[in-house]
């Protein structure tokens, strides 16, 4: 009997998985996984460059009143025009800068002179240079919310900004422009701003 049990059971086949179908499995979860995961890109920030000068031009000449220059070292310490600063004050003082409509002699002759200058180093925390130009730019929006809500440029005279109605707010104004229409506000109230190149140290 032992002998007779020994035979049956070898002449059992072994017991196997079906692989047939595990190449197909494996290629419909690769394209599963490959629709349904989101791939973060880094776009970065957008911005719009002014055109390029020929080699054989030179830049503007910027007088020296018109200039602010915000810096920003390799420990994130502000300096506004050689003082030390807060990253919170620089907006009001763009502001004043650009709106200072030649009053205070040491500050810009006119918004379409003022040129906000911003340089960094080039070991600056990155996040401290975002909230930087931040500030900057909420500068301008501030003022050109003022223009849309009133239809008239800041300053003495005060004149039209040639809008054809008042808006909530320059972001109102601007999400209604179509695809073809001229900025009217910032072709009237432009913004002028210089990243230099950062500071590495050589």
């Amino acid at each position: 009997m032992p002998g007779l049990l020994e035979k049956r059971r070898s002449d059992r086949e072994e017991a196997s998985i079906p692989t047939a179908g595990m190449a197909d499995i494996a290629f419909l979860l690769l394209i599963f996984f490959l629709v349904t995961t989101t791939i973060n890109v880094d776009t970065g920030i957008g911005m719009t460059l002014p055109p390029k000068l020929k080699p054989e031009q030179e830049p503007p000449p910027v007088k020296e009143r018109n200039l602010m220059n915000v810096l920003v070292n390799a420990s994130g310490d502000v300096l506004v025009d050689e003082e030390q600063a807060r990253v919170a004050e620089i907006r009001d003082r763009v502001k004043k800068h650009v709106l200072n409509y030649g009053e205070d002699p040491s500050l810009s002759a006119s918004p379409d002179d003022a040129v906000i200058s911003i340089k960094t180093d080039a070991a600056t925390p990155y996040n401290t240079y975002i909230e930087v130009l931040d500030e900057v730019w909420m500068a301008y929006r501030e003022i050109w919310d003022q223009i849309a809500r009133t239809n008239r440029l800041p300053g003495p005279d005060g004149g039209s900004a040639g809008l054809d109605q008042t808006y909530s707010s320059y972001r109102e104004y601007y999400n209604q422009l179509g695809p073809d229409e001229d900025n009217q506000i910032r072709d009237t109230f432009g913004a002028q701003i210089s990243i230099a190149e950062p500071d590495t140290g050589e």
